[in-house]
């Protein structure tokens, strides 16, 4: 996969995200990690939601957000609660 619109959950407006934070290759996707990707973004879009998380977390992991187990949206979901801006 060259492309970050390769991976599973990033389709034009993510990968238009991830470009402009300095992401430019699914290999800086998973160097980055999900979290750390997601904080990026939500400097540049402060309406960055839950479900752009788990997006990208299911985008390294090569599944579609909703096949996230829940153990990982419940450690995803407490992250989006201590990190997301108050807009």
């Amino acid at each position: 996969m060259n492309k970050l619109t390769d991976l599973p959950n990033i389709g034009p407006k993510i990968s238009a995200q991830l470009h402009q934070v300095g992401i430019h290759s699914p290999e800086q996707l998973l160097e980055t990690g999900s979290r750390e990707a997601w904080l990026l973004i939500q400097k540049i879009d402060p309406s960055a939601c839950y479900n752009r998380l788990c997006a990208l977390e299911g985008a390294m992991l090569g599944l579609r957000r909703h096949e996230l187990t829940p153990q990982v949206r419940i450690s995803l979901k407490e992250f989006y609660k201590n990190n997301k801006i108050k807009i």
